[in-house]
């Protein structure tokens, strides 16, 4: 069996999504108008989000992305409002803990605590944090920033950023600290898990950002819509591969990533398929599964889900021959889990939801 590159999962920890923001941050920075960025720092007991989670919050209300399941957001939108105006950053505290009454009459029953840092991103700091990870994202590459979160210090003031290979804001951050917290972004962002730094007169915390998982779907008939609408939801990356000119069409796929024309057996000449992180045949055709299997087999790509019912997998696993072998581990077929249903979409949900799972690591 051929070796098999790590699998890709969503660590703990790592809860910086940015897809959901990019939409209100785009038209916000066209507009010249500076937002809110609220980033969940501490969290203690059962809560909606963990450490990581950000949402941005527009001058007008509008915002994007969730701190909680939508309970907190009103209150959050008028601390980031003053943020907006003032351009000084601060600290927000919710705790739901109580058992005599519920934050504001609501009585929400979490049980839980969040401390979430509020700073302004705009023109007069370069639309930072949000510019850098923009372009990590837009790149797909991992990176992670820099927030002070408690300072006393008077040249190092809470919710200063800092950006890999930037200059640290003035003060003891950057002549005593720069390269430790240089060296703890780098860590954090090939390990995908937030960290702290501390020092006597500040307290930083370092975001990675959480880069979405690249899905390869081969086949692009009529089935495949639900499977990439349910995909694109999760703010997963889907690529479609298609032999025939009808199918391989991004009218018909406008959320994917992107839509090609390519041979089947010509697959590992037309995509690096090191770049994803599973892949889902599903063409409906033999001999195109059959060449699709075949590159897969050859391929490091952890997870290769396989449409349609078990006796069709056994002919085409006995036609792959030795190459059958090297599937061992990877291959899952019939591909989804059992939640009753035949039609296009519940076949849809069932393969998403095994994929979820894996990506997350749930056995």
């Amino acid at each position: 069996m051929s070796a098999r590159s790590p699998r890709w999962h969503n660590r703990a920890g790592m809860e910086a999504t940015l897809g959901p923001l990019l939409p209100l941050y785009q038209r916000e920075r066209a507009a010249g108008r500076p937002l809110g960025l609220g980033v969940l720092v501490h969290a203690r007991g059962s809560t909606y989000r963990k450490p990581g989670a950000l949402i941005l919050i527009a001058g007008d209300g509008e915002y994007a992305g969730l701190i909680s399941g939508g309970c907190l957001e009103g209150d959050l939108r008028e601390h980031a409002r003053s943020v907006i105006a003032s351009g000084v950053a601060r600290t927000v505290h919710y705790d739901t803990r109580s058992a005599v009454d519920g934050l504001w009459g609501l009585g929400l029953g979490c049980e839980g605590a969040m401390q979430i840092l509020l700073l302004q991103v705009g023109p007069a700091n370069g639309w930072q944090p949000l510019e850098h990870l923009a372009a990590a994202l837009g790149a797909h590459r991992p990176a992670a920033v820099g927030l002070i979160v408690e300072s006393s210090h008077p040249d190092v003031r809470i919710g200063s950023v800092v950006v890999p290979g930037a200059p640290a804001p003035a003060g003891e951050l950057a002549s005593t600290a720069g390269a430790a917290v240089q060296e703890l972004l780098q860590r954090c962002a090939s390990s995908g898990e937030t960290a702290w730094i501390e020092r006597s007169s500040w307290k930083l915390f370092a975001v990675p950002l959480a880069l979405p998982p690249r899905i390869l779907v081969l086949g692009a008939g009529p089935d495949a819509r639900p499977l990439v609408d349910f995909a694109v939801r999760l703010d997963w990356k889907v690529t479609l591969v298609d032999h025939r000119e009808a199918y391989a069409s991004q009218r018909q796929f406008p959320q994917a990533e992107q839509v090609l024309l390519a041979r089947p057996e010509r697959l590992a000449e037309s995509l690096d398929l090191r770049g994803f992180a599973a892949a889902v045949v599903m063409s409906h055709q033999l001999t195109a599964d059959l060449a699709y299997l075949r590159v897969l087999a050859a391929s490091s790509l952890p997870f290769v889900g396989l449409l349609g019912p078990a006796a069709r997998r056994e002919r085409l696993l006995g036609e792959l021959g030795a190459d059958a072998k090297r599937l061992e581990g990877r291959l899952h077929a019939p591909v989804g889990i059992v939640i009753g249903g035949r039609g296009p979409e519940s076949i849809a949900l069932s393969i998403v939801a095994q994929l979820h799972t894996y990506l997350h690591g749930i056995k």
